[in-house]
């Protein structure tokens, strides 16, 4: 950032600064952005004053709204100031004659900044940290903190999860989340109007899926690394804590959360958090013990048709954490694991293209299209996994809603009695995209939306592969004889351009239960 574009953040301050004092006046001004949008935006000063206490409110709202701007734009003239201080301090000193006396420099530095800000050392360092990745790599991201569209929590989400990848790979991330015109850029809300927490979560999965090393690679070196924490606590609590494969992981807390949900009812106190780790304690300090639920959970992996065929490795996805290695995807398939459902995904578009066979009926498969559409609960910024939500009218069926895609959400329980009991309402959803949601103040609030990538596609698509049969158990005993692959007629004409012989589907009938 030069002087000018700090000159640009103050200005742009002072703007905010005046209307601040409009809405402090409890006045109303034109102009708001389309995020959450006022209703007040438009009205003449004969219709702003016919409700006084709507006014205060939407004025109050308007206001909170320009701080949070101010806010982010003084944290970009705190990122400005903090590594300008830096390279003035190295330019006035002669070079270091040895590692040890850069160091202390460094320390020196921090200690300067940490107590004119009046934090720890190891904020300021932190802070420091965060200035030189966002001035020296991150451009996108610091433009967007000037003009308040990004906030210091995105900032530093950013700066984390491009740590340890190169120019161009950090260079990409950034752009698919904040330029609009990037190949494939970030659908559904742009990446400021999503919770901190959720935009981690984006851009982790989309690191995951394009980190120059592979992740199976990665995940060979966590699996070597899998273990089980214990941490005492305060009051007489303690901490227990796995590392271990994602798929192992999302099966637990499903069953768990399954068991939980099942002891639920009118004589049943606990919440479902205290039922949740009841019900894992008694698992692992005494097996199933009677009277505890034991259900077979399910849970959703979206498998790249090309993934699942062995023909690509690009990984796949398990719902509530994101990309899996390509081997761990297709050993759920083939083994026949029951408690995960498998989805395929277009090789060319990367949008959803059947759901497992199971889903036979017609609204069973309907509920798990809306799980796919989702992801979770579509309320802004909700993490709630899809599995663990439920199925709901946008527009009531007594109302005259019918019961499509377009007309369904899946709210958690938190959100569903929101919308039963308040004047929030979703709206808007269609078969490919989640509702937004109306408050009671009128404002229109933006759902998060899935990020479909096309397959990556092998490098020799044409060339003849050698199809082992270890790569899809057949607990017959047969051996298998690979033939070309039966393709459904919609993606047969998009993808028989080469004439490479892929293998069969090994549960071909799933065509029949193509959802679009």
């Amino acid at each position: 950032m030069e002087g000018e574009a700090v000159v640009e953040t103050l200005e742009a301050m002072a703007a905010s600064v005046v209307a601040l004092s409009v809405h402090v006046g409890g006045g109303i001004y034109p102009g708001r952005g389309t995020r959450g949008e006022g209703a007040t935006a438009g009205k003449t000063v004969g219709e702003a004053g016919a409700d006084p206490l709507r006014d205060q409110a939407d004025a109050c709202l308007d206001g909170l709204a320009e701080v949070g701007r101010m806010e982010a734009r003084l944290a970009a003239l705190k990122v400005y100031f903090a590594a300008g201080y830096a390279a003035a301090a190295v330019a006035m000193t002669a070079p270091a004659a040895s590692p040890q006396e850069r160091t202390a420099r460094q320390m020196a530095v921090t200690a300067e900044v940490a107590c004119v800000l009046t934090v720890s050392e190891r904020s300021a360092a932190a802070l420091m940290a965060e200035a030189a990745t966002l001035t020296a790599g991150l451009p996108l991201t610091l433009s967007a903190l000037r003009a308040g569209t990004l906030s210091w929590q995105h900032a530093r989400v950013m700066c984390d999860e491009t740590s340890g990848l190169e120019p161009a790979a950090a260079a990409a991330l950034e752009a698919h989340f904040l330029d609009a015109e990037a190949p494939f850029a970030a659908r559904g809300c742009p990446a400021g109007e999503l919770v901190p927490a959720r935009f981690r979560a984006k851009a982790r999965s989309w690191r995951e899926r394009h980190h120059p090393v592979s992740m199976e690679a990665r995940h060979r070196k966590g699996v070597a690394e899998r273990r089980l924490d214990y941490a005492p606590d305060r009051d007489g609590m303690a901490w227990i804590s796995a590392y271990l494969p994602a798929d192992t992981a999302a099966g637990v807390w499903a069953r768990a959360t399954e068991a939980a949900r099942a002891l639920q009812g009118p004589s049943e106190s606990r919440t479902l958090t205290q039922l949740r780790v009841d019900v894992a304690a008694t698992w692992l300090l005494a097996g199933v013990a009677e009277g505890t639920p034991s259900p077979a959970p399910q849970v959703l992996v979206t498998v790249p048709v090309l993934t699942l065929t062995g023909a690509g490795d690009e990984p796949a996805l398990l719902d509530g954490y994101g990309p899996i290695p390509a081997s761990m995807a297709r050993r759920l398939v083939g083994d026949g694991a029951g408690s995960f459902l498998r989805v395929l995904t277009d090789p060319l578009s990367g949008a959803p293209l059947e759901i497992g066979r199971t889903s036979y009926r017609v609204p069973k498969a309907m509920r798990q299209w809306l799980r796919l559409r989702d992801g979770r609960c579509p309320f802004p910024g909700c993490s709630n996994h899809s599995l663990d939500n439920e199925a709901d009218h946008l527009l009531a069926w007594s109302d005259g809603g019918g019961t499509g895609i377009a007309n369904l959400g899946q709210p958690c329980r938190k959100h569903h009695r929101l919308k039963h009991t308040t004047p929030w309402r979703p709206v808007g959803a269609t078969k490919d995209q989640p509702p937004c949601w109306i408050s009671p103040s009128g404002r229109s609030y933006p759902s998060e939306q899935q990020d479909w990538e096309p397959a990556q596609w092998p490098d020799h698509p044409g060339e003849d592969r050698e199809w082992e049969p270890a790569q899809w158990p057949d607990h017959s005993g047969e051996d298998h004889d690979w033939e070309p692959a039966q393709w459904s007629d919609g993606l047969a004409g998009r993808i028989g351009d080469t004439e490479s012989p892929l293998p069969v589907d090994p549960l071909p009938d799933g065509a029949q239960f193509i959802a679009a």
